[in-house]
């Protein structure tokens, strides 16, 4: 390193343009930086989940979880190998070593889950199989609510916020907890049901078949071609009452003759509230390898402009901001650095009671 020395001793120039070009390079990068909780690292585990609505979960356990993990348990590099079966849902969760690669290890649990597929329940939805990515974590958790109905409150929610928020770069997942979407719920007595020998399972089928849009063909007239659709979706409430669900003799059994059609929502399967009060809560993650506090800062610029449109009454909150911790460890590191660098230059001077080599030292710290 003399000749270094010498080098910048005899050419102050170089030696002063060669720092400053360090210097612009480093705050450049600063200012560019990713900021984050965590740095991004790639666990090689896979989750497969698949949905049985209504299974128990001694069903769920024999007929998907076992044959999912037998599938599975095959690939090689296969660390360990759990699963959580609860009603309706199967979740296995195959972790690899870390020297095997995320992208084949997924590919390979992808591959051995297809063959699994021909053994599960006809009512088993498809297989999700995912990559465990703890980069995509929440940034923010938005709660709204308003002194009406829960209904009226998710439409808002997902309407108005949760559509607008999506846009924003940096935005991968929006989780909605609490909400209850509009659903055409028919009720139907047993007693009419066994009046009219009709069962649960002709109910759903015409209701099935009766309210459905498909494709029908085309016509050809000469060179034009005119594509038909068989349009079957029913518009109204109300006009689910009228369809037919069985013919006894000469007597059509229409809904409405074994129960009613309500305009309502769908049944409730999780709560949210905000002082006590129902409420809807937002949760936004952010998309891997993003800036945590970058994408957190637009999400809120975006509900300053979103906050005016909202009906009379609904209350916004951000109850939940990950980006604040960051923010502030980030603050502190640039403080210490500070202090650090004007308590090293104090302790020089008093050492060396010299003012020229304090301004020195004080000058090769932070640079």
């Amino acid at each position: 390193m003399q000749w270094l020395a010498e080098v910048c001793v005899k050419r102050p120039v170089f030696a002063t343009m060669l720092i400053l070009s360090l210097v612009v390079v480093g705050a450049f990068s600063f200012l560019s930086l990713g900021v984050d909780l965590f740095p991004k690292i790639d666990f090689p585990t896979i989750t497969v989940t698949v949905v049985n609505p209504g299974a128990s979960p001694e069903e769920i356990e024999t007929e998907i979880t076992e044959k999912i993990e037998e599938s599975v348990n095959t690939i090689s590099g296969i660390d360990e190998l759990r699963s959580s079966s609860i009603e309706g849902v199967s979740q296995v969760f195959v972790q690899f070593v870390l020297e095997k690669d995320v992208n084949v290890a997924a590919q390979e649990v992808e591959n051995r889950v297809q063959t699994a597929i021909p053994n599960l329940p006809e009512t088993a939805e498809q297989p999700t199989v995912q990559k465990l990515d703890t980069d995509a974590a929440p940034v923010l958790r938005i709660s709204v609510s308003a002194p009406i109905g829960l209904r009226e409150v998710t439409e808002v929610a997902k309407n108005q916020i949760k559509e607008r928020i999506e846009s924003v770069n940096g935005v991968g997942q929006i989780t909605m907890i609490g909400g209850r979407d509009r659903q055409i719920n028919v009720w139907v007595d047993p007693d009419k049901m066994r009046s009219y020998n009709v069962s649960p399972v002709e109910v759903s089928a015409a209701l099935r078949i009766q309210n459905i849009e498909f494709p029908s063909g085309r016509l050809e007239e000469g060179q034009q071609e005119t594509a038909v659709r068989t349009i079957g979706k029913i518009k109204k409430a109300e006009e689910f009452n009228e369809i037919v669900v069985a013919t006894r003799g000469t007597y059509q059994v229409k809904v409405k003759d074994i129960g009613y059609v309500e305009d309502g929502a769908e049944e409730v399967r999780s709560e949210a509230r905000l002082n006590g009060q129902p409420a809807v809560t937002l949760i936004v993650s952010k998309q891997s390898g993003q800036n945590t506090v970058a994408v957190a800062r637009e999400i809120k610029q975006r509900l300053k402009e979103i906050e005016p449109t909202l009906p009379k009454n609904f209350q916004m909150r951000i109850i939940g901001d990950n980006s604040i911790f960051i923010e502030n460890s980030l603050h502190a590191i640039e403080e210490h650095l500070i202090v650090g660098s004007i308590l090293a230059a104090i302790v020089v001077f008093l050492f060396l009671w010299s003012f020229r080599s304090t301004f020195i030292a004080g000058l090769a710290i932070p640079t």
